[in-house]
């Protein structure tokens, strides 16, 4: 996994994952990310799948307004925002904040990788901001 930054396009995963958006005009892409990881919740979340979750939540948040990250890594999604300008249901907020939770529990690669880094209290707050993001 390439990391430059505990933001949340701050690694290939995410990076990767944003073209999964090109030619979408819903927020069923969304959806999906969450729903595959709520279905398999008693599984062990990878870190890839960790990154895209989080990744996907950062849309929502700038869909809702409320982005925490803004550079050249987000750019594509901010257009694909201001083009789509989809207002994310209550369910599928819900499925973020579920998603979301995932990300931070034992069983998540991606904290167990983050946990081992200094900029773990940083990648926290990340995820603490992208939580409050979801909150109406």
């Amino acid at each position: 996994m390439g990391v430059w930054s505990h933001e949340p396009f701050g690694n290939d995963d995410a990076a990767d994952w944003v073209y999964e958006l090109e030619n979408v005009q819903d927020d069923a892409v969304l959806a999906k990310v969450f729903e595959s990881a709520i279905e398999n919740k008693d599984e062990y979340l990878e870190a890839d799948d960790a990154s895209v979750i989080i990744a996907a939540v950062e849309v929502i948040a700038k869909l809702l307004g409320k982005g925490t990250q803004v550079d050249a890594y987000t750019a594509q999604i901010d257009e694909w925002v201001n083009t789509v300008k989809i207002e994310p249901s209550p369910e599928l907020l819900e499925k973020a904040r579920t998603a979301l939770d995932l990300v931070l529990s034992d069983d998540s690669e991606l904290n167990e990788l983050w946990g081992e880094t200094e900029y773990y209290d940083d990648w926290r707050a990340n995820i603490a901001a992208l939580k409050t993001a979801l909150a109406k």
